[in-house]
C-alpha cells in the first residue's frame, strides 16, 4: 500500500498529490477533472472523468471458437459490463452459420442486448441497459417473486394434471435468467465504478459481494422449480397416484417455502437482523417435513416414489437457499448500529 503525505494550501483547504503511474494510466491531465466519492467507513475513492463517459467494447475472434463458445464469451462480455461487443473473424473469413445464430440466441437470452451492425465478417451488438434505470433491490426482489411462481405454477400443475401450467412455468425460466444475469452485469460494473453502486440502489459497494451470491441463489431456486415443471411433464398422466391429504401436505409445505424465500430476500434488502432469525426459526419448523411426508407414504410404485421424493428434495433445497440468504442478510445487517450491535 503506498501512501501520500496529505498538505495545507490555505485556510481550509487540504491536498494530496495523485501517484504519476496512476495518473499514466488513467491519461489524467493537469486541468482535468476527477470524480471524488465518499464511501462507509471513511473512505474516499477518486475516478477519471472517463469512467464515467466512455464505452467500454469489446472484440470476440470467433475464428477459432465454436458456437457454444461464442455464445458464452458474449455473455461474459455482458456480464463485465461492456457496452458494445463485436464478434469477427480474421480478414478473408466469414462467421459460421451457426456462431451467427449463437449471436442472436445470445440476444434473446441478454435483457437489453440488439444487433446493430451485421457483415459476414463481424457482427456487433450493443447493450441499452441504463444502471439508473434499475436497482438492485427491486431486481432481486423481481427475481425471488418470478421463482416463486414458478415453483407454485410447478407444483400447482401436479396436483391438477395440468401440463400446460407447468408449460408456463417453464417459460418463465427464461425471464428468471435473464434478470438473474442482468444483476451480474450490475454487480460487477458498481464494483469497477464505485460510482454507480449509488445508482443501482445503495449507499456503498460493501454489499455487492453479499448481492452476488444471493443472486445466484435465487436462480438456483428457478432451477429447482424448474425441475418440479418437468417431472410434470415427464410423469404418466403429468400427476402422481397419492391421495388427497398427501397432496394437500406437499403443497403446504410449498407454501412455507415461499414464505422462507421472501423472508430471506427481505432480510437481505432491509438489512434487517431480525427477519434473518425468522427465516432460520421458520426453517426449523419444517426441516424434518420432507422425511415426514415421504415416511407416511403408503406404498406406491417406484417410479411414483421417486418423483415425489424428488418434488420433496427440490422443495427443501429450495429452503436451504433461503436460509443461506439469511445468513448473507445477517452479515449486512450486523455491520451497521442497531438494537442488536453497537460498532465502536
Amino acid at each position: 500500500m503506498e501512501t501520500r503525505k496529505v498538505q495545507r494550501l490555505g485556510p481550509s483547504t487540504l491536498a494530496m498529490t495523485l501517484p504519476a503511474e496512476w495518473a499514466g494510466e488513467q491519461d489524467v491531465e493537469k486541468g482535468d477533472e476527477v470524480s471524488l466519492r465518499m464511501g462507509s467507513k471513511g473512505t474516499l475513492t477518486v475516478m477519471p472523468e472517463s469512467v464515467q463517459t466512455e464505452e467500454s467494447e469489446a472484440v470476440i475472434h470467433a475464428q477459432h471458437l465454436d458456437a457454444d463458445a461464442v455464445e458464452r464469451a458474449i455473455v461474459a462480455q455482458y456480464v463485465l459490463g461492456r457496452r458494445i461487443i463485436h464478434v469477427e473473424v480474421e480478414s478473408g473469413g466469414t462467421l459460421g452459420s451457426d456462431q451467427i445464430n449463437a449471436v442472436y440466441n445470445a440476444e434473446t437470452q441478454l435483457m437489453g442486448l440488439g444487433v446493430v451492425e451485421e457483415t459476414p465478417e463481424r457482427i456487433t451488438i450493443r447493450c441499452s441497459v441504463d444502471p439508473e434505470d434499475f436497482e438492485l433491490d427491486n431486481l432481486l426482489g423481481r427475481l425471488e417473486s418470478t421463482g416463486s411462481t414458478m415453483r407454485n405454477e410447478a407444483v400447482k400443475a401436479l396436483a391438477h394434471g395440468n401440463p400446460d401450467l407447468a408449460e408456463r412455468a417453464l417459460n418463465r425460466e427464461r425471464q428468471a435468467n435473464k434478470i438473474f444475469v442482468l444483476l451480474l452485469r450490475l454487480t460487477f460494473t458498481a464494483y469497477q465504478n464505485p460510482n454507480l453502486a449509488r445508482a443501482v440502489g445503495l449507499d456503498s459497494g460493501f454489499p455487492l459481494i453479499g448481492y452476488r451470491s444471493i443472486a445466484k441463489n435465487l436462480e438456483l431456486t428457478a432451477d429447482n422449480a424448474e425441475d418440479v415443471a418437468e417431472i410434470v411433464l415427464e410423469t404418466e398422466g403429468h400427476t402422481i397416484d397419492v391421495d388427497d391429504p398427501t397432496m394437500r401436505r406437499v403443497r403446504e409445505f410449498t407454501d412455507v417455502v415461499d414464505e422462507i424465500t421472501e423472508l430471506g430476500v427481505r432480510a437481505a434488502v432491509e438489512r434487517d437482523y431480525g427477519l434473518a432469525i425468522e427465516t432460520r426459526e421458520t426453517f426449523a419448523e419444517v426441516s424434518d417435513r420432507e422425511a415426514e411426508i415421504l415416511g407416511d407414504l403408503e406404498e406406491l410404485p417406484t417410479g411414483d416414489l421417486l418423483s415425489v421424493r424428488e418434488v420433496l428434495v427440490s422443495l427443501g433445497q429450495t429452503a436451504q437457499y433461503a436460509v443461506r440468504n439469511a445468513e448473507i442478510a445477517t452479515n449486512l445487517a450486523l455491520n451497521v448500529d442497531s438494537e442488536h450491535v453497537s460498532i465502536r
